[in-house]
Protein backbone atom coordinates (compact mmCIF):
# COMPACT_ATOMS: atom_id res chain seq x y z
CA UNK A 1 0.00 0.00 0.00
CA UNK A 2 2.95 2.39 0.06
CA UNK A 3 4.57 4.10 -2.94
CA UNK A 4 7.34 1.58 -3.54
CA UNK A 5 5.93 0.33 -6.85
CA UNK A 6 6.52 3.53 -8.75
CA UNK A 7 6.22 1.69 -12.03
CA UNK A 8 2.53 1.27 -11.46
CA UNK A 9 1.94 5.00 -11.31
CA UNK A 10 0.21 6.27 -14.42
CA UNK A 11 1.22 9.68 -15.63
CA UNK A 12 -1.21 12.50 -16.36
CA UNK A 13 -2.11 12.71 -20.05
CA UNK A 14 -0.30 15.43 -22.00
CA UNK A 15 -1.70 18.64 -23.42
CA UNK A 16 -2.70 17.00 -26.72
CA UNK A 17 -5.82 15.89 -24.88
CA UNK A 18 -6.76 19.52 -24.39
CA UNK A 19 -6.34 20.19 -28.12
CA UNK A 20 -8.68 17.39 -29.10
CA UNK A 21 -11.30 18.50 -26.59
CA UNK A 22 -11.03 22.14 -27.67
CA UNK A 23 -11.45 21.17 -31.32
CA UNK A 24 -14.48 19.06 -30.48
CA UNK A 25 -16.14 21.86 -28.54
CA UNK A 26 -15.41 24.36 -31.31
CA UNK A 27 -16.95 22.01 -33.86
CA UNK A 28 -20.12 21.70 -31.81
CA UNK A 29 -20.40 25.44 -31.40
CA UNK A 30 -19.94 25.98 -35.14
CA UNK A 31 -22.60 23.38 -35.94
CA UNK A 32 -24.95 25.10 -33.53
CA UNK A 33 -24.57 28.39 -35.40
CA UNK A 34 -25.41 26.81 -38.75
CA UNK A 35 -28.39 24.83 -37.49
CA UNK A 36 -29.75 27.80 -35.56
CA UNK A 37 -29.43 30.25 -38.45
CA UNK A 38 -32.89 29.52 -39.89
CA UNK A 39 -34.56 30.60 -36.69
CA UNK A 40 -32.33 33.53 -35.86
CA UNK A 41 -34.99 36.17 -36.34
CA UNK A 42 -37.58 34.31 -34.25
CA UNK A 43 -35.06 33.82 -31.46
CA UNK A 44 -34.21 37.54 -31.57
CA UNK A 45 -37.88 38.48 -31.39
CA UNK A 46 -38.49 36.15 -28.45
CA UNK A 47 -35.54 37.69 -26.66
CA UNK A 48 -36.98 41.18 -27.12
CA UNK A 49 -40.32 40.04 -25.73
CA UNK A 50 -38.65 38.48 -22.73
CA UNK A 51 -36.71 41.68 -22.03
CA UNK A 52 -39.94 43.67 -21.93
CA UNK A 53 -41.65 41.15 -19.66
CA UNK A 54 -38.67 40.99 -17.29
CA UNK A 55 -37.62 44.64 -17.43
CA UNK A 56 -38.09 44.97 -13.68
CA UNK A 57 -35.32 42.44 -13.05
CA UNK A 58 -33.00 43.55 -15.86
CA UNK A 59 -29.36 43.85 -14.78
CA UNK A 60 -27.41 46.65 -16.41
CA UNK A 61 -24.12 44.82 -15.83
CA UNK A 62 -22.83 41.42 -17.01
CA UNK A 63 -23.66 38.01 -15.58
CA UNK A 64 -22.16 37.51 -12.14
CA UNK A 65 -21.43 34.49 -9.95
CA UNK A 66 -23.83 34.50 -7.04
CA UNK A 67 -22.85 33.62 -3.48
CA UNK A 68 -23.48 29.93 -2.86
CA UNK A 69 -26.31 29.49 -0.42
CA UNK A 70 -26.27 25.69 -0.24
CA UNK A 71 -24.95 24.31 3.02
CA UNK A 72 -21.79 22.22 3.03
CA UNK A 73 -22.58 18.53 2.86
CA UNK A 74 -21.78 16.05 5.59
CA UNK A 75 -18.71 14.68 3.79
CA UNK A 76 -17.19 18.16 3.65
CA UNK A 77 -17.86 18.74 7.32
CA UNK A 78 -16.31 15.38 8.25
CA UNK A 79 -13.25 16.09 6.12
CA UNK A 80 -12.76 19.50 7.69
CA UNK A 81 -12.79 17.98 11.18
CA UNK A 82 -10.08 15.42 10.46
CA UNK A 83 -7.94 16.58 7.54
CA UNK A 84 -5.68 18.77 9.68
CA UNK A 85 -4.65 15.67 11.64
CA UNK A 86 -3.74 13.63 8.55
CA UNK A 87 -0.06 13.60 7.61
CA UNK A 88 2.26 12.13 5.00
CA UNK A 89 4.91 9.76 6.35
CA UNK A 90 8.22 9.57 4.48
CA UNK A 91 10.35 6.44 4.93
CA UNK A 92 14.01 7.40 4.42
CA UNK A 93 16.58 4.67 3.89
CA UNK A 94 20.33 4.81 3.49
CA UNK A 95 21.37 4.05 -0.06
CA UNK A 96 24.56 2.26 -1.01
CA UNK A 97 26.55 4.90 -2.86
CA UNK A 98 29.76 2.92 -3.20
CA UNK A 99 31.78 3.79 -6.28
CA UNK A 100 29.72 6.74 -7.46
CA UNK A 101 29.81 9.37 -4.73
CA UNK A 102 32.03 11.53 -2.58
CA UNK A 103 31.29 9.15 0.30
CA UNK A 104 33.05 6.37 -1.58
CA UNK A 105 35.94 8.62 -2.63
CA UNK A 106 36.65 9.77 0.92
CA UNK A 107 36.06 6.35 2.46
CA UNK A 108 32.87 6.98 4.40
CA UNK A 109 31.58 3.91 6.20
CA UNK A 110 28.36 2.84 4.45
CA UNK A 111 27.11 1.22 7.64
CA UNK A 112 27.59 4.27 9.83
CA UNK A 113 25.15 7.10 10.39
CA UNK A 114 27.24 9.33 8.15
CA UNK A 115 27.80 6.73 5.43
CA UNK A 116 25.52 6.69 2.40
CA UNK A 117 22.77 9.14 1.58
CA UNK A 118 19.24 9.09 2.90
CA UNK A 119 16.67 8.81 0.15
CA UNK A 120 12.92 8.34 0.08
CA UNK A 121 12.21 4.61 -0.04
CA UNK A 122 8.43 4.87 0.30
CA UNK A 123 5.64 7.21 1.31
CA UNK A 124 2.52 6.57 3.31
CA UNK A 125 -0.01 8.33 5.49
CA UNK A 126 -0.78 8.70 9.18
CA UNK A 127 -3.09 10.48 11.57
CA UNK A 128 -2.35 12.42 14.75
CA UNK A 129 -4.37 10.94 17.61
CA UNK A 130 -2.77 12.22 20.82
CA UNK A 131 -0.77 15.12 22.24
CA UNK A 132 1.01 14.91 25.59
CA UNK A 133 3.89 16.84 27.18
CA UNK A 134 4.87 18.52 23.94
CA UNK A 135 4.80 15.28 21.95
CA UNK A 136 2.28 14.41 19.22
CA UNK A 137 1.60 10.73 18.53
CA UNK A 138 0.75 9.49 15.04
CA UNK A 139 -0.63 6.08 14.07
CA UNK A 140 0.36 4.60 10.72
CA UNK A 141 1.04 1.16 9.25
CA UNK A 142 4.01 -0.95 10.25
CA UNK A 143 4.87 -1.52 6.59
CA UNK A 144 5.04 2.25 6.05
CA UNK A 145 7.92 2.65 8.55
CA UNK A 146 9.52 -0.77 8.20
CA UNK A 147 13.22 -0.71 7.29
CA UNK A 148 13.57 3.04 7.76
CA UNK A 149 16.83 4.71 8.78
CA UNK A 150 14.95 7.95 9.42
CA UNK A 151 11.37 9.21 9.22
CA UNK A 152 9.85 12.52 8.23
CA UNK A 153 6.28 13.70 8.60
CA UNK A 154 4.68 16.35 6.40
CA UNK A 155 1.69 18.10 7.97
CA UNK A 156 -1.37 19.08 5.97
CA UNK A 157 -0.05 22.66 5.75
CA UNK A 158 3.24 21.47 4.24
CA UNK A 159 5.37 21.71 7.39
CA UNK A 160 8.04 18.99 7.49
CA UNK A 161 9.01 17.42 10.83
CA UNK A 162 11.45 14.71 11.90
CA UNK A 163 9.73 11.69 13.44
CA UNK A 164 10.78 8.76 15.61
CA UNK A 165 9.28 5.31 16.05
CA UNK A 166 7.54 4.66 19.38
CA UNK A 167 6.58 1.06 18.68
CA UNK A 168 5.50 -1.32 15.91
CA UNK A 169 3.31 -4.41 15.61
CA UNK A 170 3.77 -6.45 12.42
CA UNK A 171 0.84 -8.75 13.29
CA UNK A 172 -1.73 -5.98 13.03
CA UNK A 173 0.40 -3.86 10.66
CA UNK A 174 0.23 -0.89 13.02
CA UNK A 175 2.92 1.50 14.22
CA UNK A 176 3.09 4.60 16.40
CA UNK A 177 5.54 7.41 15.65
CA UNK A 178 6.03 10.74 17.38
CA UNK A 179 6.89 14.33 16.48
CA UNK A 180 7.13 17.63 18.28
CA UNK A 181 3.63 18.92 19.03
CA UNK A 182 4.57 22.59 18.64
CA UNK A 183 2.91 22.93 15.23
CA UNK A 184 0.14 20.37 15.63
CA UNK A 185 -3.29 22.03 15.44
CA UNK A 186 -5.72 19.11 15.02
CA UNK A 187 -6.12 15.84 16.93
CA UNK A 188 -8.33 13.13 15.41
CA UNK A 189 -10.91 11.29 17.50
CA UNK A 190 -11.80 7.60 17.26
CA UNK A 191 -15.32 6.27 16.77
CA UNK A 192 -16.59 2.84 17.85
CA UNK A 193 -15.98 0.44 14.95
CA UNK A 194 -18.41 -2.05 16.49
CA UNK A 195 -21.21 0.40 15.72
CA UNK A 196 -20.60 0.75 11.99
CA UNK A 197 -23.09 -0.68 9.50
CA UNK A 198 -22.74 -2.14 6.04
CA UNK A 199 -23.80 0.50 3.54
CA UNK A 200 -22.92 3.53 5.62
CA UNK A 201 -20.71 6.19 4.06
CA UNK A 202 -16.97 5.79 4.59
CA UNK A 203 -14.35 8.42 3.70
CA UNK A 204 -10.64 7.74 3.22
CA UNK A 205 -8.05 10.50 3.64
CA UNK A 206 -4.38 10.16 2.78
CA UNK A 207 -1.60 10.67 0.26
CA UNK A 208 -2.31 8.33 -2.67
CA UNK A 209 0.79 7.98 -4.86
CA UNK A 210 2.73 10.19 -2.44
CA UNK A 211 2.85 13.76 -1.22
CA UNK A 212 1.88 15.19 -4.61
CA UNK A 213 -1.69 14.19 -3.77
CA UNK A 214 -1.52 14.70 0.00
CA UNK A 215 -4.77 15.02 1.95
CA UNK A 216 -6.86 13.51 -0.84
CA UNK A 217 -10.41 12.51 0.05
CA UNK A 218 -12.24 9.53 -1.46
CA UNK A 219 -15.76 8.39 -0.67
CA UNK A 220 -17.38 4.98 -0.55
CA UNK A 221 -19.32 2.76 1.78
CA UNK A 222 -18.61 0.11 4.38
CA UNK A 223 -18.76 -3.06 2.26
CA UNK A 224 -18.32 -5.48 5.17
CA UNK A 225 -17.82 -4.97 8.90
CA UNK A 226 -15.43 -7.85 9.45
CA UNK A 227 -13.24 -9.74 7.02
CA UNK A 228 -10.39 -12.09 7.94
CA UNK A 229 -7.33 -11.63 5.75
CA UNK A 230 -3.81 -13.04 5.95
CA UNK A 231 -1.04 -10.72 7.14
CA UNK A 232 2.04 -11.29 4.98
CA UNK A 233 5.43 -9.67 5.62
CA UNK A 234 7.87 -8.52 2.94
CA UNK A 235 9.55 -11.95 2.95
CA UNK A 236 6.24 -13.60 2.03
CA UNK A 237 5.76 -15.16 5.45
CA UNK A 238 2.28 -15.21 6.98
CA UNK A 239 2.36 -13.54 10.37
CA UNK A 240 -1.21 -14.39 11.21
CA UNK A 241 -4.62 -13.08 10.24
CA UNK A 242 -6.25 -9.69 10.64
CA UNK A 243 -9.85 -8.66 11.12
CA UNK A 244 -10.54 -5.73 8.83
CA UNK A 245 -13.28 -3.45 7.56
CA UNK A 246 -13.88 -3.79 3.83
CA UNK A 247 -14.65 -0.61 1.90
CA UNK A 248 -14.95 0.48 -1.71
CA UNK A 249 -13.57 3.95 -0.97
CA UNK A 250 -10.56 4.32 -3.27
CA UNK A 251 -7.37 3.28 -1.46
CA UNK A 252 -4.14 3.50 -3.42
CA UNK A 253 -0.39 3.16 -2.72
CA UNK A 254 0.39 5.97 -0.28
CA UNK A 255 -3.01 5.80 1.48
CA UNK A 256 -1.59 3.22 3.88
CA UNK A 257 -1.81 4.43 7.47
CA UNK A 258 -4.38 7.12 6.73
CA UNK A 259 -7.80 7.20 8.42
CA UNK A 260 -11.13 5.79 7.32
CA UNK A 261 -13.74 8.09 8.83
CA UNK A 262 -17.51 8.29 9.21
CA UNK A 263 -19.67 11.31 8.46
CA UNK A 264 -19.30 12.47 12.07
CA UNK A 265 -15.59 12.99 11.40
CA UNK A 266 -14.56 10.10 13.64
CA UNK A 267 -11.82 7.64 12.72
CA UNK A 268 -13.37 4.18 12.34
CA UNK A 269 -10.33 2.49 10.84
CA UNK A 270 -6.75 2.80 9.64
CA UNK A 271 -6.36 2.02 5.94
CA UNK A 272 -3.93 -0.81 5.40
CA UNK A 273 -4.29 -2.67 2.10
CA UNK A 274 -6.30 -3.30 -1.05
CA UNK A 275 -6.83 -6.14 -3.50
CA UNK A 276 -5.47 -5.17 -6.91
CA UNK A 277 -5.81 -8.55 -8.63
CA UNK A 278 -6.74 -12.14 -7.89
CA UNK A 279 -4.60 -15.28 -8.18
CA UNK A 280 -5.31 -15.39 -11.93
CA UNK A 281 -4.17 -11.81 -12.47
CA UNK A 282 -7.70 -10.47 -12.95
CA UNK A 283 -7.84 -6.77 -12.09
CA UNK A 284 -9.98 -5.93 -9.05
CA UNK A 285 -11.52 -2.57 -8.17
CA UNK A 286 -13.18 -1.34 -5.02
CA UNK A 287 -11.90 -3.82 -2.42
CA UNK A 288 -9.87 -2.07 0.24
CA UNK A 289 -9.29 -2.94 3.88
CA UNK A 290 -9.03 -0.89 7.04
CA UNK A 291 -8.01 -1.97 10.57
CA UNK A 292 -11.02 -1.35 12.88
CA UNK A 293 -10.62 1.57 15.26
CA UNK A 294 -11.39 -0.50 18.38
CA UNK A 295 -8.42 -2.74 17.63
CA UNK A 296 -6.28 0.25 16.67
CA UNK A 297 -6.92 1.93 20.02
CA UNK A 298 -6.03 -1.24 21.92
CA UNK A 299 -2.77 -1.66 20.01
CA UNK A 300 -1.57 1.95 20.04
CA UNK A 301 -2.15 2.27 23.79
CA UNK A 302 0.11 -0.75 24.33
CA UNK A 303 2.71 0.54 21.89
CA UNK A 304 2.92 3.86 23.73
CA UNK A 305 3.18 2.08 27.08
CA UNK A 306 5.59 -0.73 26.14
CA UNK A 307 6.84 -0.20 22.59
CA UNK A 308 5.68 -3.67 21.54
CA UNK A 309 2.74 -6.07 21.85
CA UNK A 310 2.59 -9.20 23.95
CA UNK A 311 -0.27 -11.44 22.93
CA UNK A 312 -1.26 -15.04 23.57
CA UNK A 313 -1.25 -17.64 20.81
CA UNK A 314 -2.55 -21.19 20.54
CA UNK A 315 0.22 -22.48 18.30
CA UNK A 316 -2.12 -24.00 15.73
CA UNK A 317 -3.02 -23.81 12.04
CA UNK A 318 -6.72 -23.17 11.49
CA UNK A 319 -9.42 -23.15 8.86
CA UNK A 320 -13.06 -22.09 9.12
CA UNK A 321 -15.50 -25.00 9.15
CA UNK A 322 -17.57 -23.13 6.58
CA UNK A 323 -14.71 -23.63 4.09
CA UNK A 324 -14.74 -27.42 4.51
CA UNK A 325 -16.75 -29.47 2.02
CA UNK A 326 -19.94 -30.92 3.51
CA UNK A 327 -18.88 -34.47 2.62
CA UNK A 328 -15.53 -33.95 4.38
CA UNK A 329 -17.33 -32.60 7.43
CA UNK A 330 -19.28 -35.85 7.55
CA UNK A 331 -16.69 -38.42 6.47
CA UNK A 332 -13.41 -36.99 7.81
CA UNK A 333 -14.38 -34.73 10.69
CA UNK A 334 -17.41 -36.96 11.49
CA UNK A 335 -19.35 -34.01 12.88
CA UNK A 336 -23.03 -34.07 13.81
CA UNK A 337 -25.15 -32.38 11.13
CA UNK A 338 -26.23 -29.85 13.77
CA UNK A 339 -22.71 -28.34 13.87
CA UNK A 340 -22.72 -25.62 11.23
CA UNK A 341 -19.94 -23.29 12.41
CA UNK A 342 -16.59 -23.49 14.13
CA UNK A 343 -12.83 -23.49 13.51
CA UNK A 344 -10.99 -26.66 12.49
CA UNK A 345 -7.52 -27.49 13.82
CA UNK A 346 -5.25 -28.46 10.92
CA UNK A 347 -1.96 -28.67 12.81
CA UNK A 348 -0.50 -28.02 16.29
CA UNK A 349 3.04 -26.89 17.08
CA UNK A 350 5.14 -28.84 19.55
CA UNK A 351 4.81 -27.59 23.14
CA UNK A 352 2.09 -25.16 22.09
CA UNK A 353 -0.69 -24.27 24.56
CA UNK A 354 -3.26 -26.09 22.41
CA UNK A 355 -1.25 -29.32 22.19
CA UNK A 356 -0.44 -29.22 25.91
CA UNK A 357 -4.18 -28.94 26.63
CA UNK A 358 -4.91 -32.03 24.52
CA UNK A 359 -6.32 -30.35 21.41
CA UNK A 360 -5.57 -32.37 18.28
CA UNK A 361 -5.73 -32.24 14.50
CA UNK A 362 -9.31 -32.14 13.14
CA UNK A 363 -10.79 -30.99 16.45
CA UNK A 364 -13.43 -28.31 15.78
CA UNK A 365 -13.48 -25.40 18.27
CA UNK A 366 -16.99 -24.04 18.78
CA UNK A 367 -16.73 -22.02 22.00
CA UNK A 368 -14.03 -20.17 23.94
CA UNK A 369 -14.53 -18.50 27.29
CA UNK A 370 -18.31 -18.88 26.94
CA UNK A 371 -18.39 -17.17 23.54
CA UNK A 372 -19.49 -19.00 20.40
CA UNK A 373 -16.76 -19.32 17.77
CA UNK A 374 -18.02 -19.27 14.20
CA UNK A 375 -14.81 -18.23 12.42
CA UNK A 376 -11.12 -17.46 12.86
CA UNK A 377 -12.09 -13.82 13.33
CA UNK A 378 -14.19 -14.75 16.39
CA UNK A 379 -11.39 -16.92 17.79
CA UNK A 380 -8.86 -14.15 17.32
CA UNK A 381 -11.10 -11.57 19.01
CA UNK A 382 -11.59 -13.75 22.09
CA UNK A 383 -7.97 -14.88 22.25
CA UNK A 384 -6.57 -11.36 22.02
CA UNK A 385 -8.91 -10.16 24.73
CA UNK A 386 -6.84 -12.29 27.15
CA UNK A 387 -3.30 -11.97 28.46
CA UNK A 388 -0.41 -14.40 28.49
CA UNK A 389 -0.85 -16.58 31.57
CA UNK A 390 -4.67 -16.61 31.49
CA UNK A 391 -6.43 -19.99 31.61
CA UNK A 392 -9.39 -20.16 29.25
CA UNK A 393 -12.07 -22.79 28.72
CA UNK A 394 -12.34 -24.30 25.22
CA UNK A 395 -15.22 -26.38 23.90
CA UNK A 396 -14.64 -28.44 20.78
CA UNK A 397 -15.95 -31.40 18.84
CA UNK A 398 -13.79 -34.46 18.31
CA UNK A 399 -15.89 -36.39 15.89
CA UNK A 400 -19.42 -36.43 17.23
CA UNK A 401 -18.37 -35.86 20.85
CA UNK A 402 -18.43 -32.39 22.45
CA UNK A 403 -15.42 -32.00 24.73
CA UNK A 404 -14.11 -29.34 27.14
CA UNK A 405 -10.56 -28.45 28.12
CA UNK A 406 -8.75 -25.59 29.81
CA UNK A 407 -5.94 -23.92 27.85
CA UNK A 408 -3.26 -21.93 29.64
CA UNK A 409 -2.13 -19.14 27.32
CA UNK A 410 1.59 -19.24 28.03
CA UNK A 411 3.19 -18.34 24.71
CA UNK A 412 3.14 -15.27 22.50
CA UNK A 413 3.50 -15.35 18.71
CA UNK A 414 7.22 -14.44 18.84
CA UNK A 415 8.06 -17.38 21.08
CA UNK A 416 5.99 -19.76 18.96
CA UNK A 417 7.74 -18.61 15.81
CA UNK A 418 11.16 -19.33 17.35
CA UNK A 419 10.14 -22.75 18.66
CA UNK A 420 8.62 -23.81 15.33
CA UNK A 421 11.93 -23.36 13.45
Amino acid sequence: MDNQNKGRTRGIKNSSTKIVITSLVAGMLGGGLIIGGNNAYQAWQNNQDNQVLNSSSKNAGGVKVQKTSAEENNATNAFNKVSGAVVSVINLQRQNTKGNSLDAIFGADQGSKKGGSLQTASEGSGVVFKESDGVAYIVTNNHVVQGSNALQVILSNGTKLDAKIVGTDPTTDLAVIKVSAAQIKTIAKFGNSDNINVGQTALAIGSPLGTQYATSLTEGIVSAKKRTVAVINEQGQQLGTANVIQTDAAINPGNSGGPLINLAGQVIGINSMKLASDANGTSIEGIGFSIPSNEVVNIINQLIAKGSIERPALGVTLIDLANIDVNDQKNILKLPTSVQNGVVIINTLNQSPAKTAGIKKYDVIVNIDGKDIKSQADLRDVLFSHKIGDTVEFKFYRGSKLMTTNVKLTLDTTTLAKESK
